[in-house]
């Protein structure tokens, strides 16, 4: 019962990116891959497709609560599609923005997938410089 009255308390983006799992995977062989992990011991992980500096696909895999969930797809919402360039643009505002009722105590959440969003953004800027990485898995 303590479960439904805290969703009530939530907005509809928020429930939609906490539960959603369709983009909860890994990537094997990711053209650009960052994880980090939080104070609070939750861990991300982003796995980048792109075509032509334009992020395709990214997949996460997430250690952590609801939050971190929600915020990894947020991230993943909000920069599909988008170029290399445009995508280093995303900050934790505009995730806890979006989700509308993140908790103002779970906001390290935010900072905590966008921080291991840009680490992807940046292994894939140098596995562009450094193509013979790639092949041979060094990371």
């Amino acid at each position: 019962m303590k479960n439904n009255k805290t969703l009530q308390n939530h907005s509809r983006h928020y429930i939609e990116m906490a539960f959603n799992t369709d983009n909860k995977k890994r990537l094997d062989n990711p053209d650009g891959y960052g994880k980090r992990t939080g104070e609070c011991g939750d861990t991300i992980e982003f796995f980048l497709t792109v075509t032509h500096d334009y992020i395709q696909r990214i997949l996460f895999e997430a250690n952590g609560c609801l939050n971190t969930c929600a915020c990894a797809n947020t991230v993943i919402y909000l920069t599909k599609g988008k170029a290399i360039k445009s995508a280093w643009d995303i900050t934790p505002n505009d995730i806890t923005n979006y989700l509308e009722t993140l908790p103002e105590k779970e906001t390290h959440c935010a900072e905590l997938a966008v921080g291991a969003f840009y680490l992807a953004l940046s292994n894939y800027q140098k596995l562009q410089r450094s193509p013979f990485e790639k092949i041979y898995g060094k990371r």
